[in-house]
């Protein structure tokens, strides 16, 4: 068995458990140090410092690699707030495929949504009375650099505020932003030979605390 962590990853928090270049005034910036206290689990995967919503972390190399690899095309979906109201044919894009500066992306499951009843960011996203905003529910099954951002942009809808809400059939229902749940989860099994060996071990040494002042 392996753990998994279902983790809320709040607005602004690192995806790592340390800072080892700070932000763009030098100060170090909060990371997964600062809300898990769980000794060696990695994250599965990333979330963008900007981004809110479901990171899964977990024990198990093995397992780590099933829910991080982009050759498995594990779904995640997002809730994005869009500048503008999002017309039909931005949409049919983003479900056709966007081409972006490293190539096309694969076809996307979109449709719109009302906003969810999901807690207020802070800082808040800019407000402009002249610019509605609207909100697409968005499933992918690849992770290019800042991909959903980038799509979104490259059919004219600028994202405002980027929440990841479930990846595989694991969701954030239930947990507040800096809120966890544990779970035992079957691992899956590894490769035969040396790659087994490997597997058994997550690809990222252990959490470093920041030393506390």
């Amino acid at each position: 068995m392996a753990t998994l962590i279902l983790f809320n990853k709040p607005f602004r928090v690192l995806c790592q458990f340390t800072d080892e270049k700070g932000g763009t005034d030098g100060t170090l910036r909060a990371t997964l140090a600062d809300w898990l206290k769980i000794p060696a689990v990695y994250p599965a995967g990333r979330l963008d410092y900007d981004s809110e919503g479901l990171l899964l972390l977990t024990d198990n190399g093995q397992l780590q690699h099933q829910i991080a690899s982009p050759r498995l095309k594990m779904p995640k979906t997002y809730w994005v707030q869009v500048e503008g109201e999002i017309s039909e044919t931005a949409l049919k894009k983003l479900r056709e495929g966007v081409e972006l500066k490293d190539g096309k992306t694969r076809p996307a499951e979109v449709t719109t949504m009302a906003p969810p009843e999901i807690w207020p960011r802070n800082p808040p996203v800019r407000y402009r009375a002249s610019i509605p905003t609207s909100w697409v529910k968005l499933t992918i099954t690849e992770g290019k650099n800042r991909q959903v951002r980038r799509m979104t942009a490259a059919v004219g809808f600028p994202t405002l505020r980027l929440v990841r809400y479930g990846i595989g059939d694991w969701t954030l229902d239930g947990l507040s932003p800096g809120e966890y749940r544990a779970t035992s989860v079957h691992a899956p099994s590894p490769p035969p030979g040396t790659a087994a060996r490997k597997a058994a071990k997550p690809r990222k040494h252990a959490p470093r605390r920041r030393p506390r002042p």
